[in-house]
């Protein structure tokens, strides 16, 4: 047999789900003359399901048979699948996908699907591909990876604003991804080798992209630019209490990673940022960076409360905050 008897794969990111499978198929040459068969967990298996599972033959057609969101049929459907799995088609590659959610690392498998004897002989043969599906943590790089082999390349505010503002799910990222290919020069398709540059001005394709460059606005906020703060925040006025609050989130962000350095602990950042960060943990201080967590706090609590309008505490918060970091500098 040129391919696994059967293949789990467990995974609560449909597009990242169908990408492996797809790599798999082209890897073991599935090309078009195998036809393919979908079936969802939400309906019991039809008798058309069985017969594609179960039937061998001399020059049948050979399949491919895709069950999507698996885990929702009950335990007989199961028990019965495990057994005719036993007896596996060279003519037949069965998927099933578990499209379950994540908890602290594992996959919510329900019970009586990981205790069957199918379950326990992929784990043996490695015919089970785990994966939790797009986080925070993994986002930057799968958006680089993404962009790198769409012919993208992002600058670097550009990239922290886009990973900062998009839906942490794969076809969320390649949906705006295509949108960004469609700016590029009829005559000039972008390509690894001449790659389309993607800077902030062209997120605005993106229904979730702000007017205000909040990474610049930081940035800003850090020199104690206060003129240049004003004209960032005049740009985001109308985003409101949306950019307020992502401003409040970046910012607590910041100045974690600013403490961390300071106390010599190890930040993931890129290494053209680390010596200038460190330089201004180190002029704040900790008395200064306490100082900054505290606003930062105050803040979102004077809007929750009422006691301040959003737009209120956005300019207090940014008076407040070039005050201190000129302090810092001088």
């Amino acid at each position: 047999m040129s391919h696994p008897g059967f293949t789990l794969l467990i995974c609560p990111d449909s597009r990242l789900l169908q990408a492996h499978m797809e790599g798999l198929l082209s890897s073991a040459k599935a090309d078009s003359r195998w036809e393919r068969h979908v079936y969802w967990g939400d309906e019991e298996p039809p008798p058309r399901f069985w017969e594609q599972l179960t039937l061998q033959g001399l020059f049948g057609t050979p399949r491919v048979l895709v069950a999507r969101q698996a885990h929702l049929w009950p335990a007989a459907v199961w028990k019965k699948i495990s057994a005719a799995l036993g007896h596996p088609s060279d003519q037949c590659w069965p998927f099933f996908c578990l499209e379950v959610a994540w908890e602290r690392g594992q996959p919510k498998i329900p019970a009586h699907l990981a205790k069957l004897r199918c379950f326990a002989y992929a784990e043996q043969q490695g015919w089970i591909w785990r994966n939790e599906g797009l986080t925070e943590r993994g986002l930057r790089r799968h958006v680089q990876e993404r962009a790198t082999a769409l012919g993208l390349r992002f600058a670097p505010d550009a990239l922290e604003q886009f990973c900062a503002s998009v839906p942490v799910a794969a076809q969320a990222v390649e949906n705006e991804l295509q949108k960004l290919l469609l700016l590029a020069p009829a005559d000039a398709p972008p390509s690894a080798a001449t790659p389309l540059r993607v800077d902030v001005a062209m997120l605005a394709t993106a229904s979730w992209s702000p007017d205000c460059n909040v990474f610049a606005l930081i940035r800003h906020l850090e020199a104690a630019n206060l003129p240049a703060v004003w004209k960032e925040l005049e740009r985001g006025r109308r985003d409101g209490d949306s950019l307020v609050f992502s401003l409040l989130a970046l910012l607590a962000r910041e100045f974690r990673q600013l403490w961390q350095l300071l106390a010599g602990e190890k930040v993931r950042m890129a290494p053209a940022e680390t010596g200038p960060k460190q330089q201004l943990a180190r002029r704040l201080g900790f008395e200064g960076l306490s100082q900054g967590l505290a606003l930062i706090m105050d803040t979102e609590w004077q809007i929750k409360s009422g006691r301040r309008s959003p737009e209120q505490s956005l300019d207090f918060l940014a008076a407040e905050l070039c005050r201190l970091f000129a302090r810092g500098r001088s």
